[in-house]
């Protein structure tokens, strides 16, 4: 491709709005352009890479037998009703009606599509296993929107999707792609680990997600460097400290002026903060008989822990949750910093987690300003609805595992592997016939990859304080020409003899500007190889041949450049490869 016809611009300047690295070296570079909050249209650099990274999925999703196939970004409501979602998932959804007044979806992603065609096409045990894909556009209304691709509301997914007669069949489905999305990362150029995740609104019984490991990530990651367990903060466990066992003591209410922090009010009684027990007061939003319910919910955890509101959430099966405002947590006989679930009124819901029954004599709220009960006991002075783990990992925390150390990280999620099991077959009564003759729902999973965000965090990884520095493997073309004065008839002429020998060029043709912006564009762009030509380098006996990840230069001769070149090649794409090798998967 010929600069002089390229479609797309590279800036100077990186958009006001942009904060991270990937998102201002994407759009200076000409990759990719903002239409509005979330949503990008991708240039043919861009384009470019996006197809590579695709065709590395294809590549991989097809060795381990899968079936390309495409399916629609609209859908009927009907189906999501089917199973629920239409209900449980807020307004992230993308929702309308179509010129007939029906209820449609815009594709969040496509096991609601998947299920219906199983129950139309799979009949019998004979058909089974299957494993189907695709690459499609899909539209989630994200209410934060960040970071150029990283987080976006319309995107593209590869998503695909396995289905067993049997639950050994969907656990060699879900270890192929473990293995195979290790296989896609590393080939990109990134890598990642994997980590178990919350099942969210996709449901089922086991999810990982699949983390690349960076400060800019809104993921919180949870490790143990002794034994390998690994986790989102979502869903991690630890080892909770066991209490010491004591008598339970009366309950005595006592005077804490100006003490509405857990820090306050350990240090006013001079205890620490594991002999207090905090309250928290969320209001949730859970579906009942197919209607939005909202439930004022009570939390106590131990006063030196913090609440996991996904963990909450999943207690409750809640659609979504929210602080409580003030008016609502007086209107149940609490006090907002004061508060206990002793004395409240019957009907409010209250959940522990499960550390509180165990822990004796603790201090909690009196619900009233400015005093506090000591020496509250579960089970004597209160009892909760739900008894859950609730809480939080953090940094020091005793491993589950191996009792040593945890420590948190910050991770961007760049791939998604979910057992649903027959959460999507049985609500949608997708069944086959057994060798006996009865039907079964089928058992399915669903994995998904964003080649928009995987871009994005390569961009993140592979950067200097002049642009962007591909990886062979994704870069949008493999070698960058430069001619300069004096040289455009030879760059002209090895433009076309590199283009015949199946090597990608991008081939800077642009007569009127100088070797320094030339340079810079380079530099921008980022191609793995740079061939310079110019009266300069041909007066020295070739071409200047410089890779984008090393300062080093050197002239080599035309006649020699080709065989250079694709040397040169072979070695990166041998560096990738080397990088792809079996992966065990945790129990």
């Amino acid at each position: 491709m010929r600069m002089s016809y390229l479609f797309g611009q590279t800036l100077r300047e990186a958009p006001a709005d942009a904060e991270l690295t990937s998102h201002k070296l994407l759009v200076r570079a000409g990759f990719v352009r903002q239409l509005g909050a979330g949503i990008f249209s991708v240039l043919p650099l861009g384009h470019r890479s996006i197809t590579k990274i695709e065709n590395i999925m294809r590549e991989e999703m097809n060795a381990i037998g899968g079936q390309e196939m495409m399916m629609p970004v609209v859908h009927p409501a009907e189906i999501w009703k089917e199973t629920g979602r239409w209900y449980e998932v807020g307004p992230e959804m993308g929702r309308f009606k179509d010129a007939g007044g029906r209820d449609m979806v815009l594709a969040m992603t496509h096991e609601e599509v998947v299920t219906d065609l199983v129950r139309n096409i799979i009949h019998s045990y004979r058909q089974l296993p299957a494993l189907i894909y695709h690459i499609q556009t899909k539209w989630r209304d994200e209410v934060r929107s960040r970071g150029g691709l990283i987080r976006v509301r319309e995107f593209t997914m590869k998503d695909s999707y396995s289905l067993d007669a049997d639950w050994e069949g969907l656990d060699r489905q879900y270890r192929a792609h473990y293995q195979a999305y290790f296989n896609i990362f590393r080939r990109a150029g990134l890598e990642v680990i994997a980590v178990k995740s919350d099942v969210g609104m996709m449901g089922g019984k086991e999810a990982h997600e699949f983390m690349y490991l960076t400060p800019i990530g809104e993921d919180t990651l949870v490790l143990c460097d002794s034994c390998g367990y690994t986790a989102n903060r979502q869903v991690a466990v630890f080892r909770k400290p066991e209490p010491q066992e004591e008598a339970p003591l009366p309950l005595e209410k006592v005077a804490t002026p100006g003490t509405k922090t857990i820090a306050d009010l350990a240090a006013f009684l001079n205890i620490p903060e594991s002999k207090t027990a905090k309250a928290v007061f969320m209001v949730a939003t859970i579906s009942e008989e197919q209607k939005d319910t909202e439930k004022f919910v009570f939390v106590v955890v131990r006063g030196d822990m913090e609440l996991n509101e996904t963990k909450l959430a999943n207690a409750l099966k809640a659609k979504a949750l929210r602080p409580a405002h003030e008016e609502e947590i007086r209107a149940i006989g609490a006090s907002p910093g004061y508060g206990s679930p002793v004395g409240i009124k019957d009907d409010v819901l209250v959940v522990v987690d499960d550390l509180i029954p165990r822990s004796p004599n603790l201090v909690a709220g009196a619900n009233e300003d400015g005093y506090h009960y000591l020496n509250v006991n579960y089970g004597r002075d209160y009892k909760a609805a739900i008894v859950a783990d609730l809480v939080a990992a953090e940094d020091g925390y005793a491993c589950v595992q191996c009792g040593e150390p945890l420590r948190t990280s910050r991770g961007v999620e760049v791939g998604n592997i979910f057992k649903l099991g027959t959460r999507y077959s049985e609500a949608m009564n997708a069944t086959f016939l057994d060798k006996d003759g009865k039907p079964k729902p089928v058992i399915m999973g669903s994995y998904g990859i964003g080649s928009g965000r995987l871009l994005a965090c390569v961009a993140e990884e592979y950067n200097d304080e002049y642009g962007l520095k591909w990886p062979i493997t994704v870069a949008p073309y493999q070698v960058h020409i430069v001619a300069l004065k004096g040289g455009f008839d030879v760059a002209e002429q090895l433009y076309t003899d590199l283009q015949k020998a199946g090597v990608e060029v991008l081939y800077d043709d642009r007569e009127e500007l100088s070797a320094g912006v030339k340079f810079n564009d380079a530099d921008l762009i980022g191609i793995p190889i740079r061939l310079t030509v110019g009266g300069r380098s041909l007066k020295q006996g070739g071409v200047e041949f410089k890779l984008r990840s090393s300062d080093e230069r050197e002239i080599v001769p035309l006649d020699q450049i080709i065989d250079k070149v694709q040397e040169e090649i072979a070695r990166l794409l041998a560096e990738i490869n080397a990088r792809v090798v079996p992966v065990e998967m945790p129990d």
